[in-house]
């Protein structure tokens, strides 16, 4: 679709181009600023004519003309140009966090490196170091980011591929009414990144190949009783076909982890069932559902009955959110309505702090302010109640972004790193520790600063961390974003065990963000989160209590 964002794309793409290449500084600039302006449009170029387009303000005649040459063919040429003109290997490089396109045109043009398997190489031999602008430390940060970023090009966050996998799942569905069809494997579980899309089936593989082609997707390969498929977005699919009279053990089987069905096995036989019940109930313990089956001492926990999971109908509250006072794109009395719709009892506004000035941070005067606003809002939208809250940056040294008497004036305090994210596990550990003993930090955020698939956290000892907030009664953020899902939800069963409260957090700058809640709830289902061990699961009068408490 020819939408703003894809228009956007193209001139930054552009712009990096040209940088790479060495061309017009200026007009490459222009483009980015095009790109910038373009994404930031209250409306749809694809809905004004060619006059209306020209008429935009900051729209120059060069840009209008791209623009419309975009939404009439669907490409520009003088990208295609470039693209041609650029080795696929440098243009990959685009991905690696650490090297710009001036960076970029040195590896290429001087250091005459076309590939990222080349510039590891010679990052490795030290190289980089001969090249102006390239210190140790770049050197490293290229290394790591290459490493990282090949460990999980093959990989889609869940969050990306659901849609499009119950798009397929809905057309076997309706196309094979007669057959057994379920997802299997890491989507079943509800893993956080997904290398592949697996369902078990009985299918015949001939059947499943002609229909699948009827549908654009092509087969990549078979071992069977696997096949596998290649996917739009080149996700893989693999499809495990079977009898009916096996059906029930294979999907028992591939959708446990190797760790959990190896302890599985080593204590109960597998055969034949006519449902995956029974498995269960042949060994005299509680059903074990799919998103459960990673740690095999879920195995034990079975023997009595398993307590009901979170569902995201359980979330009566969207705490830790950002509006237009700091880097949102809804003023709080829209997100508080929004909240109202969907039937929510109350809303947390926690805007950024003074220090994150590169997300218009609120100064002690702009807080007193928002304050005001807030006491208004709550007596019009009544009951519904909006909190005072602030996503405060934890320093270098583990203070934080105000002194105690402006801490004192919001009603909850979320606590997160935003800088200096390339730590030693001593520091990381140091700034997080001295912001937890805080006495007015209510909730820790997004506790490792990950972004999944693109930036690896910053190392942390989980089980200090849970003690400390043990000992300070501070609530752990399971930030919903699905590319944080941080806490990892592989340290939420300890957490929970140490009686250590949970907060699923949408993160949300603007309102649709509310619904990756979702991603949070099924994050968190892993681990085997029930709604009393989850902070936003509170009424408005149960959450209340709360803060009176924490504030005492």
């Amino acid at each position: 679709m020819v939408d703003n964002y894809f228009i956007a794309d193209q001139f930054s793409l552009l712009s990096k181009l040209m940088d790479i290449h060495g061309e017009n500084a200026f007009k490459s600039k222009s483009y980015a600023i095009a790109a910038f302006n373009i994404e930031k449009l209250p409306v749809q170029l694809n809905t004004l004519s060619a006059e209306q387009i020209f008429a935009l303000k900051g729209m120059g005649e060069s840009t209008g003309r791209k623009v419309l040459e975009i939404l009439q063919h669907g490409k520009l040429d003088a990208l295609e140009k470039l693209i041609a003109q650029t080795p696929p290997g440098v243009i990959e490089m685009m991905n690696i966090k650490g090297i710009g396109p001036k960076k970029i045109n040195t590896i290429w043009k001087e250091m005459q490196v076309e590939s990222l398997g080349e510039l590891l190489y010679a990052c490795e031999e030290n190289r980089l170091l001969l090249y102006k602008g390239f210190g140790a430390k770049t050197q490293q940060n290229v290394i790591d980011a290459i490493k990282f970023y090949n460990s999980n090009r093959d990989s889609f966050l869940f969050a990306e591929v659901e849609s499009y996998g119950n798009q397929i799942n809905d057309l076997l569905q309706n196309g094979f009414a007669g057959e057994l069809i379920s997802f299997s494997g890491e989507y079943r579980r509800q893993c956080e990144i997904i290398r592949q899309i697996d369902w078990v089936t009985t299918i015949p593989e001939e059947k499943l190949t002609a229909f699948l082609a009827g549908h654009q997707l092509e087969k990549t390969g078979s071992a069977p009783p696997l096949h596998f498929y290649k996917g739009e977005h080149h996700v893989a699919l693999a499809f495990l076909i079977t009898d009916r009279h096996d059906f029930y053990r294979q999907l028992f089987e591939t959708s446990c982890s190797s760790e959990f069905l190896l302890a599985w096995k080593s204590r109960f036989s597998i055969s034949k069932a006519s449902s995956e019940e029974e498995y269960f109930s042949g060994n005299h313990i509680h059903f074990i559902p799919a998103c459960l089956r990673e740690q095999p001492e879920i195995i034990d926990d079975a023997f009595n009955d398993l307590p009901p999971l979170i569902q995201p109908s359980d979330i009566r509250g969207i705490i830790h959110s950002h509006s237009t006072w700091s880097d949102g794109s809804n003023s709080i009395e829209e997100m508080a309505e929004a909240c109202i719709k969907k039937g929510l009892e109350y809303l947390v506004i926690s805007d950024h702090s003074k220090s994150a000035f590169y997300a218009n941070g609120l100064n002690e005067e702009r807080i007193a302010a928002q304050h005001q606003l807030i006491n208004e809002l709550n007596k019009k939208l009544a009951p519904f109640r909006i909190f005072k809250s602030i996503e405060c940056d934890i320093l270098n040294d583990g203070s934080l972004d105000y002194n105690n008497d402006i801490l004192a004036s919001f009603d909850l305090v979320i606590t997160s790193v935003h800088s200096n994210l390339k730590m030693t596990e001593e520091k990381a550990m140091s700034r997080l520790l001295n912001a937890i003993q805080n006495p007015y930090t209510t909730i820790l955020g997004h506790m490792t600063g990950r972004l999944l698939l693109s930036r690896p956290g910053y190392p942390v000892d989980h089980d200090q961390i849970i003690e400390a907030c043990k000992k300070n009664n501070v609530v752990i953020e399971l930030n919903a974003h699905p590319r944080r899902l941080d806490m990892d939800w592989r340290f939420i069963r300890k957490t929970i065990a140490r009686g250590v409260m949970i907060s699923i957090d949408p993160d949300a700058h603007a309102i649709d963000g509310y619904d990756d809640n979702r991603f949070g709830v099924l994050a968190a289902q892993k681990a085997g989160l029930t709604k009393a061990q989850n902070l936003s699961s509170f009424g408005l009068a149960d959450f209340e209590a709360f803060i009176a408490r924490k504030k005492d």
